[in-house]
C-alpha cells in the first residue's frame, strides 16, 4: 500500500513539473520570439514563393494576402481591403452599391448568411439568416476568405451567379441569383390596424434617423395625432453606422446612456449618452427582432430596452457585439479591424450572446378556423331583447374588421400590433 502511495504521489509531482516545465517552456518561447528575425523569414519565404511557386505570382498578391491572413486569423471581422474592396464599402454605408444584397460574415471556413437586404435578388430569392453559401458558381468556398467570396458575389449587373446553399435540416440546393445595382432605401413607413406607426429599418446608413423623424410625422399628420404607439422593425437588419444606431435611439430617449465601446485600454471606454426629447413622447413602442438582428440593431433594442422604453419582441438576435474601426491606408485600400465591444446601458455584452426578447414569438404561419357555421350569438336567439343604444339606421349594421395583408401573413407583426394595442390600454391615464 505505501509503494503504491509513493508512486501515485510522485506521478502527482511528476505531472504539476510537466504544467511548470511547459508554462516555462511558454513563456521562453515568448523571450526567444524576434520580430525583426520573423520579418526577415517572412521576406525570404516571399521570395522563394515568387521563385519557385508553379505559376507566377505577383508581390502585390503576396503581401495583400499575408495582412490579410494576418488580420482574419484574429476574428471574422477583421481584414484587410483592397482598393476596390475600400470602395464598395463606401457606397453601402451610403446605400448604394452593386451586387446580391445579403450581409455575410465567415464561419467555420464557409460563408454564412447574416441577412438578406429587403427587396433584393437575395432577400427575393427566399435566402435566410443562417444559410451556409458552400459554393458560389459550382467553386467551393473552403480556402477563400471572405473578402474574396464576397468580391466573387459582387459584379456586373444583369450577370448571373449560382449560389449553392446548405440549409438547417435540408439537402443542399442551388439558387441563381441575376447580380443587380442595390440601392437600399433604408426606411419605410405605414399605418397598422387605422392607427399604429410601423417603421422598418433595414440598414443603417447616413440618413436612416432623418428618414425616421419624417417618417413619424408624417403618420402623425396622416393620423391627426391619434397613433396609439409605433412598432420598429430591425428583423434581418444586419448593422451599419454606430452613430445612427446612437441617434435613432435617442430619438426616444430622454437621457441616459445609449451604449458603450469599451477596448483593451480601459481609458479609450466612449459612452454615448441621450439628449432631451422622445419624438413619440412616451408613447408604447416595440422593437422586432430576430436572428437576422445584427450590431446596430442590437444597439437600439438593447438600449430601449434596458431603459424600459420598449418591448422587445421576436426571437434572440445574432450577438454580433464587437467594433469595427476602418482605417484607410491612401492607395492601398484601408484595413477594417475589431477595436472595441459595445455594451448595452445595464452592462451587458452583445457579443455572441446576442439580445434575448422580452415576448418570445417565433415565426408562424396564420389559418383562420372554419367553425362549420354553427356558432350562434345572443342576438340571433329568438325574443332576444334589443340593444337600447343601437339607433334606428344602425340596427342591421354588421362591423367589419380592416384586413391587413402585412398582418395576415406575418404573424410576429401582428402579436407586435397586439402588444401596442395593450400597451397602450393600460398607458392611458
Amino acid at each position: 500500500m505505501f509503494r503504491k502511495l509513493t508512486i501515485f504521489t510522485f506521478m502527482m509531482f511528476f505531472a504539476s513539473g510537466c504544467v511548470i516545465a511547459a508554462d516555462d517552456k511558454k513563456a521562453a518561447d515568448e523571450e526567444d520570439f524576434d520580430a525583426y528575425e520573423m520579418l526577415n523569414l517572412f521576406g525570404e519565404i516571399m521570395e522563394r514563393t515568387k521563385t519557385s511557386y508553379v505559376e507566377e505570382v505577383t508581390d502585390r498578391k503576396l503581401i495583400e494576402s499575408a495582412i490579410n491572413g494576418m488580420l482574419s486569423s484574429l476574428d471574422p471581422h477583421s481584414s484587410f481591403l483592397d482598393t476596390k474592396s475600400y470602395k464598395y464599402l463606401t457606397e453601402q454605408t451610403k446605400g448604394k452599391f452593386g451586387g446580391l444584397g445579403i450581409e455575410v460574415t465567415m464561419e467555420n471556413g464557409v460563408v454564412k448568411v447574416v441577412s438578406p437586404i429587403d427587396d433584393t435578388p437575395a432577400f427575393r430569392a427566399g435566402l435566410k439568416p443562417g444559410d451556409y453559401i458552400i459554393s458560389l458558381d459550382g467553386k467551393p468556398v473552403i480556402g477563400m476568405t471572405l473578402n474574396e467570396a464576397v468580391e466573387k458575389m459582387r459584379g456586373k449587373p444583369g450577370t448571373k451567379i449560382k449560389l449553392t446553399i446548405r440549409r438547417a435540416n435540408e439537402k443542399a440546393f442551388d439558387v441563381v441569383l441575376t447580380r443587380e445595382e442595390i440601392r437600399i432605401q433604408s426606411v419605410k413607413h405605414s399605418i397598422k390596424d387605422k392607427d399604429i406607426a410601423y417603421i422598418r429599418i433595414s440598414s443603417f446608413n447616413e440618413e436612416s434617423d432623418k428618414s425616421i423623424k419624417e417618417a413619424f410625422a408624417k403618420m402623425q399628420k396622416e393620423t391627426q395625432n391619434k397613433i396609439k404607439g409605433l412598432i420598429i422593425d430591425v428583423r434581418n437588419n444586419p448593422g451599419g453606422l454606430l452613430d445612427q444606431a446612437v441617434a435613432i435611439s435617442d430619438l426616444f430617449l430622454e437621457k441616459g446612456e445609449i451604449v458603450s465601446t469599451r477596448s483593451r485600454n480601459e481609458e479609450d471606454t466612449l459612452k454615448y449618452n441621450a439628449t432631451e426629447g422622445d419624438i413619440a413622447k412616451g408613447l408604447p413602442i416595440v422593437i422586432m427582432i430576430n436572428d437576422g438582428s445584427a450590431s446596430a440593431s442590437e444597439i437600439v433594442a438593447g438600449a430601449l430596452q434596458d431603459h424600459k422604453r420598449a418591448v422587445v419582441l421576436g426571437e434572440k438576435s445574432f450577438g454580433k457585439g464587437s467594433v469595427q474601426s476602418v482605417v484607410p491606408f491612401g492607395k492601398y485600400g484601408a484595413i477594417r479591424l475589431t477595436t472595441a465591444r459595445y455594451y448595452t446601458p445595464s452592462g451587458r455584452s452583445i457579443q455572441a450572446k446576442g439580445i434575448e426578447p422580452d415576448i418570445l414569438v417565433k415565426p408562424a404561419k396564420l389559418e383562420e378556423f372554419d367553425n362549420g357555421g354553427i356558432s350562434i350569438s345572443e342576438a340571433e336567439l329568438k325574443n332576444a331583447l334589443k340593444n337600447d343604444n343601437i339607433e334606428d339606421g344602425d340596427k342591421n349594421a354588421k362591423k367589419t374588421a380592416s384586413k391587413d395583408d402585412d398582418l395576415s401573413k406575418d404573424y410576429q407583426l401582428l402579436r407586435a400590433v397586439d402588444t401596442i394595442k395593450a400597451l397602450s390600454i393600460y398607458n392611458k391615464e
